[in-house]
């Protein structure tokens, strides 16, 4: 019930404020129908009678001075001057008459020269010296304001009827004005005069305190300032501004930053600032509500930007204050352990409690033990640990470097990101293990081909000996795999048999107990007896002419393998994949999606380095993108010169998503490098905002710098914009790249008109903005219908093929200086027309070549389009030979299919005005100039030349042939001035 009588009270606030803006206040500097003495005006005559002060009644019969005459003979001038009329800062006043006029017809002395209106004049003055004869008593020094014409008319037997006239005074400049009427030749009473300026109310919007403003123009410039507990963010926040008309009405809505301060919501339409209650907070400045406090926290008072943690529980340093308060989390479960040797893998299962935490991890304290129950310290630092004896994901760690036959207390801690906060230390559970002592071998008996060990039992008592692993290898043949055999005992003795004569071996014993293998003991050396003839056996120079032998052969075979190789490496390295698009071989770089990537962060640290925040600076704002602002500023890294960079900021409250799709841009944009793609110097994740780093393009998108430069380049200088951004296409096309939004807008041009590929964000999520309608395909996500190819838009069939039909599409903008593709049609139609094997055709002056070329990219068969390398190709003949460049299509831009022909032709009548001509032709930005020369009607374009143009400061060479083309196109003819239409 509260809420809801909160919600009717704001509703009514709103409307009351908005009654109060519609309606102009209005300050009054003179009204007779207050005076209640004599007005005491000046008159002149030359002649009887003159003007005359009586008092008289108004529409309302209330009794008001005024002043009247009734002239026999209109050849004679008849003034009244009221006093100095304080302006009081107004620069546009308003007089209001209320007057009655006898009809001529119905005066007993009628004559031809009689009238029925009378004149309004003012006189500005810093000080009240009017007199009796000065100012003089003519038109000059006076201003006319209107000659005042009477609506009704009193006749002889009529009804009385006033007449109300309100007319506009200025601009007034001086202290005061004097209002002086001129009658000649009429009969009148001059019931009452009111004086007065409008002004615009005081008013609150937006956050925004506006006081009461008096215009001093057509439209007055306001500056206000933010209600209580608002502020602007920002360094150097522009003040609230908003235009007061001079009608005394506020014009539209006020341009304003202003937003509620941490722990303030905006109530009542935006008309304060509204402490969060009790339980609720407000984390930054902005225009959100306050927030319940998050889980596990609390605030006592209003008005609180966050909340603090209840007992026990605690924020880590990296948590926002709009995140839950968590604790530290409990005991890790069941820890088992495994010996082995002197090493030991340790496994245990996770926490019953979390702390309501993401961020678990383990660490493991090492202590050693004099004695399985005896005093216990540090472990030595030859301990090792994988992966970490700290900041462990998992849970299992294995720990080796262990001495023999000793015990160990190890303590597994789970921690998460308040563990530090915590007065009480993080909750562990400790398992004591001893490891095994080391077996030596003592005694042997030996034979020629067999060997008898025996070695001591292990004196511990707290581990029962389970098996013997006994470890012997041919001394003379190293560590070779198939040299060293194993063999197992229960006992503490083993026979080795079948083994060679008068061979060394070398004897390794361990013992295994429940808690797994111990260390080998120390390796012992024994060797078997020699037999009676051992020097003169004849197997002996067999086995090395067989051993000879089949090292030849294999140098033979690896020969082979070599020469069959080598001769491999030197074919075609391009193969043609089952879609027949063509991939390079071995040594050419091939493009990998960062989102394949399980860590996508895994591929930003891959393909872009990371800069210090310290070497950027940012200078100024020069747009906006889909995450935040762009910038532009100065990167200075050690030891390089500074040059300008573009700096793409992330807005904050991102999201982990949203971070992601912002920095796959730097990790696609870092995998290219060519002179026509747009060059990537870093990113800065380590601190915020988050920014992503690229060369700085001065001329900005291609379409704008095109429609601002329209006519000022020769075709060759646009044909080699087009051979650029084509080396570009093709080096994506060869890496397996598709750009799947290749479009001017797209494409940026530097200070030495290179251009360059760029926006690599919206490759793979096809997006726009909403000034460019776009077609949601069946298949889901948004596709720029005019770019696209057919294919694409039906199946989303997304290849190299594809590209080139829009960079068929970039040569139609680069042609037409920018002209928006299909002009006006909607995205249906479109995509209709082109099924019906519609093609635009080629804009004005446009190469026949350049045309043709733009018609094989628009191929409707995907595999009928030329590649980009053919395009490259193509654009090269052009360039070396300019002459084809002359051979222009007649063809001009525009409709020329019946889905199209929607537009009616101009004519003179149909551009009513020089201004809908000029927007007509999208040349708008020269009307004020058109104007203020004269140029009022469109017959007087009729005999414009370019010198004429020149004054009005249209230096552009083909934007003086577009103004001059049209007016040719209209028709228009200069006519007399008997045959002007008014």
């Amino acid at each position: 019930m509260e809420l809801f009588s909160r919600n009717v009270a704001a509703l009514w606030i709103i409307l009351l404020e908005f009654l109060l803006r519609s309606v102009a206040e209005e300050e009054v500097l003179m009204n007779t129908k207050t005076e209640t003495s004599d007005l005491k005006w000046t008159t002149y005559s030359r002649s009887k009678p003159e003007w005359e002060e009586i008092s008289g009644l108004d529409e309302e019969n209330n009794s008001v001075r005024t002043y009247q005459i009734c002239q026999a003979d209109g050849s004679s001038s008849h003034w009244l001057r009221s006093k100095l009329i304080e302006r009081r800062g107004a620069s546009q006043v308003y007089v209001e008459l209320l007057f009655t006029m006898i009809e001529c017809s119905s005066r007993s002395t009628h004559h031809r020269s009689c009238k029925e209106t009378f004149n309004l004049y003012y006189y500005q003055s810093d000080t009240d010296d009017a007199t009796a004869t000065h100012p003089a008593w003519m038109e000059n020094p006076y201003t006319k304001v209107d000659t005042v014409a009477a609506d009704f008319l009193l006749r002889k037997g009529g009804e009385k009827k006033f007449n109300v006239k309100t007319l506009r005074l200025g601009p007034l400049t001086k202290r005061g004005f004097y209002l002086a009427f001129q009658a000649q030749g009429a009969c009148m009473a001059l019931l009452s005069v009111r004086v007065f300026f409008k002004k615009c109310p005081a008013l609150t919007r937006s956050l925004s305190v506006f006081l009461e403003t008096v215009p001093r123009s057509l439209v007055q410039e306001a500056v206000g300032q933010c209600v209580a507990n608002a502020a602007q963010p920002g360094p150097n926040p522009r003040p609230p501004k908003m235009f007061c008309g001079e009608d005394g009405q506020w014009v539209d809505q006020p341009t304003t930053t202003c937003t509620c301060l941490p722990g303030f919501e905006a109530s009542h339409g935006e008309l304060e600032c509204r402490a969060c209650p009790v339980g609720h907070f407000k984390m930054g400045s902005g225009p959100g509500p306050c927030s319940l406090c998050p889980d596990s926290s609390h605030t006592g008072e209003m008005g609180s930007a966050s909340c603090a943690c209840r007992p026990g529980f605690y924020r880590a340093p990296t948590d926002s204050p709009d995140t839950p308060c968590t604790r530290p989390p409990s005991s890790p479960r069941s820890p088992v352990p495994q010996v082995n040797d002197t090493s030991l893998t340790l496994e245990w299962s996770e926490p019953l409690d979390s702390g309501g935490r993401s961020d678990l991890t383990y660490s493991v304290e090492c202590r050693m033990c004099s004695a399985p129950r005896g005093p216990c310290m540090p472990c030595v630092d030859g301990v090792n640990y994988r992966p970490s004896q700290t900041g462990i994901q998992g849970r299992r760690v294995s720990i080796w470097g262990l001495r023999p036959h000793t015990t160990y207390s190890f303590t597994v801690m789970a921690l998460n990101g308040v563990s530090p906060l915590s007065l009480q230390g993080p909750a562990g559970e400790t398992i004591n293990i001893t490891t095994i002592e080391s077996v030596n071998c003592s005694k042997v008996t030996a034979t020629e081909s067999s060997l008898t060990l025996h070695w001591n039992t292990p004196t511990q008592s707290h581990y029962r000996i389970l098996q013997y692993q006994l470890r012997y290898c041919e001394k003379e043949r190293g560590s070779e795999e198939n040299s060293c055999h194993f063999m197992e005992s229960n006992i503490n003795e083993v026979v080795l048999s079948d083994l060679r004569r008068a061979t060394q071996y070398e004897v390794q014993v361990r013992a295994r107990t429940l808690g797994g293998y111990g260390s080998f003991g120390q390796a012992v050396v024994f060797r078997t007896l020699p037999d009676e003839d051992d020097s003169s056996s004849p197997l002996l120079v067999t086995g090395i002419l067989i051993a000879m032998g089949m090292l030849l052969l294999i140098i033979v075979i690896a020969a082979a393998i070599y020469c069959i190789r080598k001769q491999s490496h030197f074919k075609d390295p391009e193969m043609s994949d089952k879609n027949g698009q063509y991939l390079m071989g071995q040594g050419v770089k091939v493009y990998i999606d960062p989102f394949t990537y399980e860590d996508p962060n895994e591929a930003v640290r891959e393909f872009a380095k990371e800069i210090d925040v310290s070497c950027v600076k940012i200078e100024e704002v020069i747009g906006a993108g889909e995450f935040g602002e762009v910038c532009r500023g100065r990167l200075r890294i050690p030891g390089k010169k500074e040059n300008y960079v573009a700096i793409k900021t992330l807005k904050g409250g991102y999201t982990d998503k949203q971070r992601r799709d912002f920095l796959s841009e730097a990790s696609i944009m870092g995998q290219f490098q060519h002179p026509n793609i747009i060059h990537l110097e870093g990113i800065i994740t380590a601190s915020c905002p988050v920014m992503i780093l690229t060369e700085f393009m001065e001329n900005g998108a291609l379409d704008s710098f095109l429609r601002l430069n329209d006519g000022q380049f020769t075709p060759i200088q646009l044909v080699g914009m087009l051979r650029g951004i084509a080396s570009g296409m093709k080096y994506l096309s060869e890496m397996s790249y598709v750009h799947r939004d290749l479009a001017a807008r797209n494409i940026l041009v530097n200070s030495n008109l290179v251009c360059k590929v760029s926006d690599f964000g919206l490759s793979r999520f096809l997006q726009e903005n909403s000034s460019d309608p776009t077609y949601t395909s069946s298949l889901g996500g948004k596709i720029p219908i005019r770019w696209t190819a057919p294919e694409a838009i039906a199946f989303r069939k997304f290849t190299s093929a594809s590209d080139v039909w829009s960079y068929g599409i970039v040569m139609w903008e680069v042609m037409s200086f920018g002209e928006r593709p299909y002009w006006d049609m909607s995205n249906q139609d479109v995509i209709n027309a082109i099924e019906q094997d519609y093609r635009l055709p080629p804009p004005p002056d446009c190469p026949t070549h350049l045309h043709q070329l733009m018609l094989d990219c628009w191929q409707k068969e995907r595999t009928a389009r030329p590649r980009f390398s053919n395009i490259v190709s193509a654009l090269d003949k052009l360039i070396r030979n300019p002459a084809s460049l002359k051979i222009t299509a007649q063809e001009g831009a525009g409709p020329s299919h019946p889905l199209l022909d929607q537009r009616s032709p101009l004519t003179p009548t149909s551009c009513g005005t020089v201004g809908d001509w000029l927007r007509a032709i999208k040349m708008e930005r020269y009307e004020e100039s058109f104007l203020q020369a004269g140029y009022t009607s469109m017959q007087l374009l009729a005999h414009i030349t370019t010198e004429d143009l020149l004054r009005l400061g249209i230096t552009l060479a083909g934007h003086q042939k577009k103004i001059l083309s049209s007016i040719e196109a209209l028709g228009i003819q200069n006519k007399t001035p008997g045959n002007v239409l008014y």
